[in-house]
C-alpha cells in the first residue's frame, strides 16, 4: 500500500504545515495545489520534490519518498480554460503527473496532482478538464495504474461526475468527511481521488489547518504492472 496526501494550500498559506503532516501520516507521495512554486523546498521530511509547475501564479507540486520509489517521467498539462483563467490568469497548468516505480516490488504507477477550474466555471467545463487530464495521464505509461488526486471544485451533482468518470474506465472516490469549509453555502466535498488499476482503501479527511481546504489521505495499492528486471 502507498499513502498519498493531497492538499490545496490556499495561496501557499498552509505550506508551513507540510513537514509535520508528512511525518505524522508517514506519507509516500504528497500532491499539492495552490503552492508558490518559487518558495517550495527541495525536501519535506523524508520526501523529495519530483516536479512543480512553472507557468502558474499558484501552481502544483509533487513530492515522493525517494528511499521507497524511483521517479520516472513527469509532465504538466494545460487544460481547457475557464473565463476566470482567461481574465485573471491564475493557472495555465492544471495537472501535474509523475511516473513512479516501487523499488521493493517493482510495481510501476502514475500519480497526479489536479486542480480544476474554480466555481465560477460550469460543471461541464470541469468534467471536460477531468476526463482530458485522465486521458493525458495515460500517455505517461502503457497501461500503468493511475491515481489522480486534488481539488476538483465539484461540490454538487457529483453523481453526474461519477458516471462520466466510470464511463472513462476510472473510479471516483470521495473522502469520509467534507473537505471545504470557508463559505457556508459552498461547504462540501471538493477534494477527490480518481483511479484506474488501483485498489483504493481509505480516503480520509484530515484535520483543518491554515487552508480553507482540508487535506485528504488516500491509501491505495497499485495492481498488475511491474517493471522489467534488469539484465
Amino acid at each position: 500500500m502507498i499513502t498519498v496526501v493531497s492538499y490545496n494550500l490556499r495561496k501557499h498559506a498552509a505550506a508551513g504545515e507540510l513537514a509535520e503532516l508528512v511525518q505524522r501520516h508517514d506519507v509516500d507521495v504528497l500532491c499539492l495545489q495552490e503552492v508558490d512554486t518559487a518558495d517550495m523546498p527541495d525536501r519535506i521530511g523524508g520526501l523529495v520534490l519530483a516536479d512543480a509547475t512553472r507557468q502558474n501564479r499558484l501552481g502544483l507540486a509533487i513530492y515522493y519518498r525517494e528511499n521507497g520509489f524511483k521517479a520516472g517521467a513527469s509532465r504538466s498539462f494545460s487544460l481547457k480554460k475557464s473565463l476566470h483563467d482567461r481574465v485573471l490568469k491564475p493557472a495555465d497548468e492544471r495537472m501535474l503527473g509523475l511516473h513512479l516505480t516501487d523499488i521493493d516490488h517493482g510495481t510501476e504507477f502514475i500519480v497526479a496532482s489536479f486542480h480544476a477550474a474554480p466555481l465560477t466555471a460550469l460543471n461541464a467545463l470541469r468534467r471536460h478538464q477531468i476526463t482530458a487530464a485522465l486521458n493525458e495521464l495515460a500517455t505517461l505509461g502503457k497501461g500503468d495504474p493511475i491515481l489522480m488526486v486534488g481539488d476538483y471544485n465539484y461540490p454538487v451533482f457529483k453523481e453526474n461526475l461519477g458516471q462520466v468518470v466510470r464511463e472513462s474506465g476510472y473510479e471516483l472516490r470521495l473522502s469520509d468527511a467534507r473537505t471545504y469549509t470557508r463559505y457556508k453555502f459552498f461547504r462540501g466535498h471538493y477534494d477527490f481521488a480518481t483511479s484506474r488499476g488501483f485498489e483504493v482503501g481509505q480516503v480520509t479527511t484530515l484535520p483543518q489547518g491554515a487552508s480553507d481546504h482540508l487535506p485528504i489521505l488516500v491509501t491505495a495499492r497499485p495492481l498488475t504492472r511491474r517493471a522489467p528486471r534488469e539484465g
